[in-house]
């Protein structure tokens, strides 16, 4: 596995992505998530000099698209720039050399789970070929969600994984932990997780993992915000033993509020793995 910041690490010296990356790099991490939550604001030729640095130093990318996605929206007019904000973002992440695309794909609204999971597929289904025809090489990534209002249960994203080319869970483990009030937290359910990925997906799912991780904060309602790991009870430690037992590969995104912290925390942690 390899260990991602969410976003320009708090310690960088200015606040530019090209800043962010070199100091990725002097942490010794393996990459960023570019974090386009409130909007694609990056220019095309920005884009491209993003990708000459990460290439320079040997560091991987992938986007996170904006928080205003709703794949199940009922205003026609939310729901098109839904689907935009996501074309965008992938089309923007491609050009600054970005695989994965993750975003929040829906909320249920009150309507049957079932009847929007047929909606989003269908509608993920024509973006992926739509970027596949022009030539817009990424994964989207439908992540799943922290509350149990929001579309994106486990087993929802890897039957989408499954059923369309172009289209790869993004696992957040914190947001499993949440959703679930408590549960997922221990490491029968980890184990479960990661056997649902080869069930649905074989292999491949568990050699292309894209992962999410955080302390978290939560309620019966789900998530309420995210935590450093050391400040939470999710047992983060079991998660990373898990993967490596597993033989997962892929790549794990901190999304605590320290960021890099975290991320140094977890790769110190599961390179010890390898000398236990």
């Amino acid at each position: 596995m390899r260990f991602y910041t969410a976003g320009i690490p708090i310690s960088t010296k200015g606040s530019s992505t090209e800043a962010g990356l070199h100091r990725v790099k002097e942490l010794g991490l393996d990459g960023m998530e570019l974090e386009f939550v409130r909007g694609v604001r990056m220019s095309e030729s920005k884009a491209k000099k993003v990708k000459e640095i990460a290439v320079e130093n040997a560091l991987g990318l992938s986007v996170h698209a904006p928080y205003w996605i709703n794949l199940n929206a009922k205003e026609k007019d939310k729901l098109v720039s839904s689907i935009e904000r996501i074309y965008q973002s992938a089309k923007v992440g491609f050009l600054a050399g970005a695989k994965d695309i993750c975003f929040h794909p829906a909320y249920y609204l009150g309507d049957d789970p079932k009847e929007v999971h047929i909606r989003v597929k269908g509608i993920l289904k024509d973006l992926s070929e739509k970027l596949k025809d022009e030539g817009i090489d990424v994964i989207l990534r439908p992540e799943t969600t922290g509350k149990p209002t929001q579309y994106g249960s486990l087993e929802e994203l890897l039957e989408i994984s499954a059923e369309i080319d172009g289209i790869m869970p993004c696992i957040d483990f914190a947001h499993l932990h949440a959703r679930s009030g408590g549960k997922f937290n221990t490491v029968e359910e980890f184990i479960y997780v990661l056997e649902k990925v080869k069930e649905y997906l074989g292999e491949r799912g568990l050699k292309n993992m894209h992962i999410h991780m955080s302390g978290i904060a939560y309620s019966s309602k789900g998530e309420k915000h995210h935590l450093n790991l050391e400040e939470s009870d999710l047992k983060w430690r079991e998660i990373l033993r898990i993967l490596y037992d597993f033989g997962a590969d892929g790549f794990i995104v901190s999304e605590s509020p320290n960021i890099e912290g975290d991320a140094v925390l977890m790769k110190r942690f599961y390179e010890g793995l390898d000398k236990g």
